[in-house]
């Protein structure tokens, strides 16, 4: 269980570095510290999409509750001043902070009572929920943007003593609803709000909001009590009802979970099961209705493919969601164009198409194909997409976007124009790639190559000839030989304009940690090797080796320092999966490649309270930076997981057979 008690909450340092994070299915968010403070523009109780698409807006910022006794006020919130002030200290009365699956839970000891406070979002709705049990402040505006004082003059209307209707300028409304008590109306700017976490970005820090209501609730016994706010009012509002709703949908999922896991979970992973349900929500179509797919992270991420595929794995079929696997793949076969998937959708509801800049994210959705048929996947869906899968690979043959053609005498893709940035290395600083990776990237054509072979295997499924998809792949794997360096390793593009790059990146694992590797053990020995030594750390792996001139160590500064530093040295997490993975396909010991997952058990208690961040510092100890909470770091770690512990129990169970 994730849980903290007076030692970190009463310290605002620590109580602030970690964040809960909540979603609502629809792409929408909640988020905050366990200080209750607000140390990001995206903390807020309410960020949600207004115009079916991902527009995030933020609608409801907070709750600063007080607790009244006798006379007696203890302001129970928690603000950071751009003066340095902090005021008031309510963290100063939380005795523990935990997470009930995922859902954020404060005790206050103060004034000789005991307070619960749980907040949690309504699955498929735009609702959330602040509720409070005896036991012995609004804004709208788009979650990347910021408010100034008096930057909205919302109306806002009271329906009667326990609800009142706040509307905007863009039509939308903002319902806000008691159980009990009464709600009286304020129109108070809060100004001058200090968010630190922006000021580490390099990014404007100050933020100001409109508190619009002032609500009382009298609590005199073990019932719960609280504040519904939404896009759409509740005829009847009951916290203790939708609490309970909320934890038998999260409890239903675990149950599926676990009933498709063959083994002991180990305590570290079960929160990690638990947050998969986090990213995965409902993608509007663009012939109306809805679709499904994945949040890369939170809180600044849409559905990106790249990172869709990669964690699809880990999210849906590591955790039993066949179903819903299948629902992913088909949505996002309705977008391929030129053979290739999007790289990422548009946030704004007024712009519909699709950004198409990535070499990799089609290559990844066959082998998403491959895994959703290897987990039990349903034939028929894959008869369906086959054509789409055809389609993708005799684009990439003959050629389409951004030069992306296979090198008839190689074997082998190459990639790339000036200015563009196709690989999942693809920072850029004032219009400039700082990793181009022009040529042949290393892990391209390792997915190429396993694409292919899972083309064949595909054929031979369906009862067609596949001897073409064959007899390419056994021509990629002859032609990546050419990426094993004299000295050890792997190139990490060849042929770039300036020749082969020799850089020591850990793309370079992806010849060994996909399903069909592509060297002999001694090469593979090798690769390994110089992977662990000069990449591995605790928590993924180096984007760059400390040798190289160009390594960055720390991930600080503006947004130039930080782009440029994004592929050069920060540890990725989704990274650490591969290498564990790339360690089991060759040596076959499971204790010691699920030795490499631990060490992110620790890191679960940090940050992104029972995720995985997005980046660390590449130089220890590793601080999280980026994204706190993002999906290819949680799945591929789980996915990981689950092989080798899936393949160890299948030996074990062939030996006693034997």
């Amino acid at each position: 269980m994730i849980r903290f008690g007076r030692a970190i909450c009463g310290d605002l340092a620590q109580a602030e570095r970690r964040e809960w994070w909540l979603s609502n299915g629809l792409g929408g968010y909640a988020a905050g510290t366990v200080a209750g403070s607000l140390t990001r523009r995206y903390h807020g109780l309410l960020i949600t999409p207004l115009n079916n698409a991902l527009d995030r807006q933020l609608l409801f910022t907070r709750a600063e509750p007080a607790l009244e006794i006798d006379g007696q006020h203890y302001p129970l919130s928690c603000n950071h001043w751009q003066s340095g002030t902090i005021a008031p200290r309510g963290h100063d009365h939380i005795e523990s902070f935990r997470l009930d699956g995922q859902l954020p839970v404060w005790v206050y000891a103060v004034g000789g009572v005991r307070l619960e406070q749980r907040i949690f979002m309504e699955q498929g709705e735009a609702t959330v929920w602040v509720a409070f049990r005896l036991m012995d402040a609004v804004n709208q505006r788009d979650h990347h943007s910021q408010m100034s004082s008096g930057g909205i003059t919302p109306d806002t209307q009271i329906l009667d003593k326990r609800s009142l209707q706040v509307s905007y300028a863009d039509t939308s409304r903002l319902h806000i609803q008691l159980d009990s008590g009464e709600l009286q109306v304020e129109h108070n700017w809060i100004n001058d709000l200090l968010l630190p976490h922006e000021r580490e970005r390099g990014l404007p820090d100050r933020d100001n909001h409109l508190a619009i209501a002032e609500a009382r609730l009298t609590l005199n016994d073990n019932s719960w009590h609280g504040l519904r706010a939404g896009l759409h009012p509740c005829l009847s509002p009951d916290p203790a009802a939708a609490l309970q709703h909320e934890q038998r949908l999260q409890s239903d999922y675990l149950a599926r979970a676990h009933a498709t896991i063959k083994s002991v979970t180990p305590d570290w992973i079960e929160p990690l099961i638990a947050t998969t349900e986090r990213f995965l929500f409902r993608r509007p179509l663009k012939e109306g209705g809805f679709g499904e797919s994945i949040i890369a992270g939170y809180p600044w991420f849409g559905d990106w493919g790249r990172d869709t595929m990669i964690a699809l794995p880990g999210l849906t079929l590591s955790t039993g969601q066949l179903p819903l696997a299948r629902r992913i793949l088909e949505t996002w076969a309705d977008y391929v164009d030129q053979g290739m998937i999007p790289n990422r959708f548009p946030e704004s509801a007024a712009s519909t198409t699709p950004e198409y800049n990535s070499v990799d994210a089609s290559l990844w959705y066959i082998l998403a194909w491959h895994a959703y048929r290897e987990a039990g996947g349903e034939e028929t869906a894959l008869r369906n997409v086959l054509p789409v899968l055809e389609q993708i690979i005799s684009a990439y043959h003959h050629g389409t976007r951004y030069q992306i053609h296979l090198d008839e005498n190689s074997g082998l893709l190459h990639t790339g124009e000036p200015g563009t940035q196709l690989t999942w290395m693809d920072a850029r600083v004032n219009g400039i790639a700082m990793t181009p990776r022009i040529g042949k990237p290393v892990e391209v054509n390792a997915l190429w190559y396993n694409a292919l072979c899972a083309m064949q295997v595909f054929c031979e499924q369906l009862g067609r000839n596949g001897n073409n998809y064959a007899a390419l792949a056994e021509h990629a794997r002859l032609g990546f030989q050419q990426y094993l360096r004299p000295d050890g390793g792997l190139y990490d593009v060849l042929d770039t304009p300036e020749g082969n790059d020799a850089s020591i990146r850990p793309n370079q694992i992806f010849a060994l940690s996909l399903p069909w590797p592509l060297l002999d053990k001694d090469a593979a020995n090798t690769v390994l090797s110089e992977v662990h030594k000069h990449l591995y750390t605790s928590y993924g792996l180096r984007s760059l080796t400390p040798q190289d001139p160009a390594y960055r160590g720390i991930y600080q500064g503006g947004v130039v320092e930080r782009d440029a530093a994004y592929h050069n040295g920060p540890v990725w997490g989704w990274l650490l999966g591969h290498h564990a993975m790339a360690h089991f396909r060759l040596h076959h010991d499971a204790p010691a490649a699920l030795a490499l997952l631990e060490p992110m058990g620790d890191h679960l208690f940090d940050a992104g309270l029972g995720s995985i961040s997005e980046i660390f510092d590449g130089d220890p100890p590793h601080q999280p930076r980026g994204a706190p909470s993002q999906a290819w770091s949680v799945a591929t770690v789980l996915e990981a997981w689950r092989l080798i512990q899936d393949q160890a129990i299948q030996k074990q169970v062939g030996s006693h057979a034997t």
